[in-house]
């Protein structure tokens, strides 16, 4: 989630990555209305958002930290 600033783009690139290294087949939604986002509880963006739990706020993940994110919603 975030408005489409460069570390936003960066987390959504990242997360990809992932996801394609891994062969997970997930969706990925990009929410980039402020509104929307802080309705969902995010404050500060980019935020990671992994079947409705709130993973990271306000920073860029490497991919070892979305990928724990992600195995971490899989179990």
């Amino acid at each position: 989630m975030g408005p489409g600033c460069p570390k936003c783009h960066t987390l959504e690139k990242t997360v990809r990555e992932v996801l394609a290294e891994t062969g997970i087949v997930a969706e990925v939604k990009k929410i980039t209305g402020i509104k929307e986002i802080a309705a969902h509880g995010i404050m500060l963006t980019p935020g990671l958002i992994i079947n409705g739990k709130i993973k990271s706020t306000g920073k860029v993940l490497s991919k070892s930290e979305v990928q724990k994110y992600i195995e971490q919603e899989r179990k």
